[in-house]
């Protein structure tokens, strides 16, 4: 693993990578404590067989640059995020890559492949924010979840375990170690006063940006990995994506919820091996 602190005129952003090949862009999603390697080590060793794989710490994240409220006054995260990643990539010459974000990191991948879309190759799209409708009422049960954990007395272990069992189907395959990994990870101050701000800001522009809006921008061919029992960005809402992007496939895992690359991990990892070669 080689580790990276890209300057940026936003502010540093890191970047981990492993693996050669055609370059494979992971972005992670936004639950407190999140990072591209800890939301994805597992799935490393199968994935860097064929990929040059880059994984970077979204602004706000791991150990890049915390967005100040200003920031977030006069853009939303997602514009954020995708700015200093496109000048992170440039600075590490990547020029064309294929690309995949869970969650929050979903709805930054859509925001790329609708922005420079000469530039992703094949697009992975896990659960996006922003690219999804509700049927159902929100925000759902894993964004209140994760809305409350900062909250209410702070973080705790206990937080973190009902965190975890909101995010997946069967809580059951993740022991303790898992619980006190993520929680220690959600401790830095810095990034607690940032999810602060970052909550506030959604509060205050309603949430993620409209980009279902433009979802008929993407070029790419896009492949959607969903849980049938996600409780946080739910199945329902994937139907206008199928409707509106041009080339689109979608896989649904029965008895899974928001983490996909944890809870189906092989078949996660069988299935963005076979679109993207």
């Amino acid at each position: 693993m080689k580790h990276h602190s890209v300057t940026t005129t936003l502010g540093e952003i890191a970047v981990a990578e492993t693996g050669e090949g055609p370059v494979l862009v992971m972005l992670h999603g936004g639950g407190p404590g999140a990072s591209g390697v800890g939301n994805y080590h597992q799935n490393l060793p199968s994935l860097s067989r064929h990929f040059r794989v880059v994984l970077p710490d979204q602004p706000g994240f791991g150990g890049s640059y915390r967005p100040t409220e200003e920031d977030l006054d006069k853009r939303s995260i997602t514009e954020i995020t995708v700015d200093a990643l496109f000048q992170a990539l440039d600075a590490l010459g990547i020029d064309t890559f294929h690309l995949l974000g869970n969650s929050l990191g979903g709805a930054a991948a859509i925001a790329m492949a609708q922005e420079r879309t000469d530039r992703v190759t094949r697009l992975v799209l896990m659960a996006p924010g922003g690219g999804w409708l509700p049927f159902g009422p929100t925000p759902t049960e894993g964004q209140k979840e994760m809305f409350r954990y900062y909250n209410g007395g702070g973080p705790s272990e206990k937080k973190m375990a009902a965190f975890i069992r909101t995010m997946v189907f069967d809580h059951r395959q993740f022991g303790e170690d898992v619980v006190q990994a993520r929680y220690e990870a959600s401790l830095d101050e810095s990034h607690i006063a940032f999810y602060h701000r970052y909550n506030a800001a959604f509060a205050e522009r309603g949430g993620m940006d409209p980009l279902w809006r433009d979802l008929h921008r993407i070029k790419a061919p896009t492949l959607l990995l969903w849980g049938r029992d996600d409780r946080t960005i739910t199945l329902d809402g994937a139907q206008l994506m199928l409707k509106q992007i041009r080339d689109v496939q979608l896989h649904v895992f029965g008895r899974c919820g928001h983490w996909v690359q944890l809870e189906r991990q092989r078949e996660f990892e069988d299935l963005v091996t076979g679109f993207l070669t």
